[in-house]
């Protein structure tokens, strides 16, 4: 099966709303917002309600009105080139109004977040921008002497004690113990669907250091890993039950056929196929798609997540989340599937 790509940024933007969640009523919050009407994109933007009102946490101090986030997951890396592209993004977010000065410089500012300190990038910015680099706290960074207030964020330097679940966002867990204090500090959080984000990432990114470890886990880690991957476990089956529907339904027409002789070709093949299609439901041919779904739609994910984990066509998921969201929260699967063949 195709290695899906893992989904950090929106890991992060959880995290995100994890970490300054004391302020989440005065922060509007946007993934990918589109500058003008090209092909240009800012990770996550957030934007001040009331500018009166100062955010404590410590990644959100220098926050002003309208604030810019860059995101590179554990996978990337921040370049000098980098810097350009996010500083261009506010330039232009400046300015793509209507009216001149709409939004004030001098209320924007730029957030950098990167698992690694990005050292050629801070070199660069220090030997030819003159920039001063200033260390606020572990894992934070002020630059100053540009256009706008900015501020790097290295996750792996962060506290635990301040930032946990933006810090836990990584790729490199070595040793139980450190799942451990993820699934206590889950099991306290786990009906939030950001912490759920959050998990789900780490785990996923962890697979391979999970698995060689699942004969010494705990039964809580052990049970949260099966429970995370039955879907996944779900869509490998997928393809074995399609078969097995095709070959019902071919021993349901030769069946059908046979019995034809006595009762009439027409009416044994018709009851053949009915009897291959029976094989091939019982199979779990259609009913495995909608169980899969079923439990995404629990999980508060939608159609477009949906789509995506299960490598199917939007426009199918978004028909079939359509019609299940009247059989919720249950989503009686087989009573599902008997509505939509009448449709």
């Amino acid at each position: 099966m195709q290695e899906v790509k893992l989904q950090w940024h929106s890991a992060f933007t959880s995290a995100l709303r994890i970490e300054l969640e004391e302020n989440m009523d005065n922060l509007l919050i946007e993934e990918e917002h589109l500058l003008g009407k090209k092909p240009m994109q800012i990770d996550v933007l957030i934007v001040k309600k009331d500018v009166g009102i100062r955010i404590r946490k410590n990644i959100g101090r220098i926050f002003r009105k309208h604030n810019i986030i860059e995101y590179k997951s554990p996978e990337d890396y921040l370049s000098i080139n980098d810097f350009y592209n996010v500083f261009g993004y506010a330039c232009r977010y400046q300015a793509d109004t209507d009216k001149v000065m709409e939004i004030d410089p001098e209320e924007i500012t730029i957030t950098f977040v990167a698992h690694s300190y990005p050292g050629k990038m801070l070199e660069h910015l220090k030997k030819v921008w003159h920039m001063h680099i200033v260390k606020k706290e572990g894992g934070i960074y002020y630059l100053t002497g540009a256009a706008f207030p900015i501020q790097l964020v290295v996750t792996k330097e962060l506290s635990d004690t301040n930032n946990f679940w933006l810090k836990s966002i990584r790729n490199d867990y070595k040793e139980k113990e450190e799942f451990m204090e993820l699934l206590d500090r889950y099991e306290m959080k786990k009906e939030s669907v950001y912490y759920q984000a959050v998990m789900d990432i780490i785990l996923r990114a962890n697979r391979k250091v999970i698995e060689e470890e699942r004969k010494v886990m705990c039964d809580a880690l052990r049970e949260l890993y099966e429970e995370w991957f039955a879907d996944e476990l779900e869509m490998k089956r997928k393809a074995a039950v399609a078969e097995g529907l095709k070959q019902g339904i071919e021993q349901g027409i030769e069946q059908g056929i046979e019995q034809g002789i006595e009762q009439g070709i027409e009416q044994g093949i018709e009851q053949g196929i009915e009897q291959g299609i029976e094989q091939g439901i019982e199979q779990g041919a259609e009913l495995s798609l909608l169980e899969l779904i079923a439990k995404k739609l629990k999980k508060h994910k939608s159609p477009e997540q949906i789509a995506e984990d299960l490598e199917e066509d939007v426009s199918v998921i978004e028909r079939i989340c359509n019609v299940m969201k009247d059989f919720a929260p249950e989503y009686d699967t087989i009573s599902i599937y008997k509505h939509m063949q009448k449709m």
